[in-house]
């Protein structure tokens, strides 16, 4: 990743946010403004980088004292993450969202589209089909077969969902899924109907668009 000084000024996080507005910006960069800047050590952008990767691996909101153990992150820096994360908990909050066609729940997920690793996801519902939680199972598994159904189904049987809709972003420009796709989204519903627990859709994603297992009748 490039440094923000060598950014032209246009392009750095800042200045894009104002000239295109916030919902372009990648997770990256809408941290980096959030922490102003980084330290003589390390450029604001690859300690972003390091903040998210914490986020990301972290089934709760980190505690202050876990973000201060991040390399060039202080008191200051870790109160300001932590407050912002609070903040959009009560305002901005996911939970709740009435899902309609399973393809209702990509707003939630399309940030995930720019990362240089797949990440697979899954998102709980309720009985009525409202978004109970959206979490991150794994991060850049090459074979996607490795993937257990116990991964999957852990916080969904602990929501007390009743269904669960399945994504995972592509790296690369295709969102067809591949042999390995299917045999893995066949054997999540296999083990979702011996739960209980449905599989809505299998949503292939990336910044250019998505495949739905559902719309596609798969």
């Amino acid at each position: 990743m490039m440094k923000i000084k060598e950014l032209p000024v246009s392009d750095r996080p800042r200045e894009k946010l104002q000239r295109k507005g916030p919902a372009v910006l990648s997770d990256v960069e809408l941290l980096a403004i959030l922490l102003g800047k980084g330290t003589k050590e390390c450029d604001v952008l690859m300690l972003a980088e390091r903040i998210l990767k914490v986020l990301e691996n972290s089934k709760e909101r980190p505690a202050i004292e876990e973000l201060r153990k991040i390399k060039g992150i202080g008191p200051a820096k870790a109160t300001i993450i932590a407050a912002a994360l609070e903040f959009a908990r009560r305002r901005i909050r996911p939970e709740g969202l009435k899902v309609t066609f399973p393809t209702d729940v990509i707003p939630l997920i399309q940030h995930f589209a720019d990362r240089k690793q797949e990440h697979f996801l899954c998102i709980s519902l309720n009985g009525a089909n409202e978004v109970i939680a959206t979490r991150v199972v794994s991060i850049g598994l090459a074979d996607r077969t490795q993937i257990h159904p116990r991964e999957v189904f852990a916080d969904p049987i602990t929501d007390r969902a009743a269904a669960i809709i399945i994504a995972h972003n592509h790296t690369g420009k295709n969102v067809e899924p591949s042999k390995e796709d299917i045999e893995l989204t066949n054997k999540l519903r296999s083990a979702g109907e011996i739960l209980g627990i449905k599989i809505l859709d299998h949503i292939i994603f990336n910044s250019k668009g998505y495949y739905s297992f559902t719309e596609s009748k798969l």
